[in-house]
């Protein structure tokens, strides 16, 4: 059976408070967008994992998408399976696709055997595996909070508009992310920011991670600068990067940016 796990954006990100576990919690709104990787799983005589596409560092073993397989299995009695994963969303940068990977997994586990779990279920299990994994059990946009794995259904409209996604080949890590922020709580709530016209939001709306990567990445700040050259209504980093991303009322035009990968979706 197949399926296909999509990436996600922030609009806003504001991390709180560092916690006693040594996670922080955060506050933003999830979005998913339509940018996929292709996952295949079949029975099979014996458990596996490869992939193809984008190369998946470290050791296959160690992938979320078999230990999102383990960990069903160890309170469900699984048939062995094969998984594939063709990789096209772009890893470190931001939008989440190891996390949706993972959660696609186990969607497509409880859905190809009949086991029976619910939204909830589900979403407990991905919490195990990564702070923002339960978010695409439904994936459906939402304010999230705590570590990322708490929701808020939240009324949004984007219906029409397009987004341009700019990869420009730098791989953020969470150690260098979080090593220039120090947390607080934001002025203004991100609830009440996305009941704002979107233009204002370009005023108020922020992303914490943005001030100290921008500094030691610039050409970030000067993909978030294009963007708002090229017309975007709102540009942001997602999450921690490197990604950034550009809001656009109608089709946007063809922006160029050397050493990158554009892609342009539809909201």
């Amino acid at each position: 059976m197949n399926f296909f796990p999509n990436a996600k954006i922030n609009l806003g990100l504001n991390i709180t408070e560092r916690r006693t576990d040594g996670f922080h919690n955060i506050e933003s709104i999830f979005v998913p967008i339509l940018w996929r990787d292709e996952l295949e799983i079949i029975e099979s005589n014996q458990t596996s994992f490869a992939s193809s596409g984008i190369i998946i560092p470290g050791n296959a073993a160690d992938n979320l998408c078999l230990k999102a397989y383990y960990l069903l299995k160890s309170e469900h009695d699984l048939p062995s399976v094969r998984i594939h994963l063709k990789k096209n969303i772009p890893i470190g940068a931001g939008l989440g696709g190891g996390s949706s990977d993972a959660a696609f997994v186990i969607k497509g586990l409880n859905e190809l055997f009949q086991i029976g779990l619910t939204v909830s279920q589900m979403q407990n299990f991905a919490r195990k595996l990564g702070s923002d994994c339960a978010f695409f059990i439904q994936n459906k946009p939402v304010f999230s909070f705590g570590k990322g794995d708490e929701f808020e259904d939240i009324n949004l409209e984007l219906k029409d508009k397009f987004i341009v996604l700019v990869y420009p080949n730098e791989h953020i890590s969470t150690a260098m992310a979080y090593s220039g922020v120090k947390p607080k709580f934001p002025q203004y709530s991100l609830k009440s920011i996305i009941e704002m016209p979107m233009k204002d939001w370009r005023e108020f709306m922020i992303n914490d991670f943005e001030t100290s990567i921008f500094k030691q990445v610039p050409r970030l700040l000067k993909i978030k600068q294009e963007l708002y050259a090229a017309g975007a209504i709102y540009a942001a980093m997602s999450g921690s990067g490197s990604t950034l991303f550009g809001i656009f009322d109608s089709n946007p035009p063809v922006i160029k940016m050397k050493d990158t990968k554009i892609h342009i979706c539809k909201l």
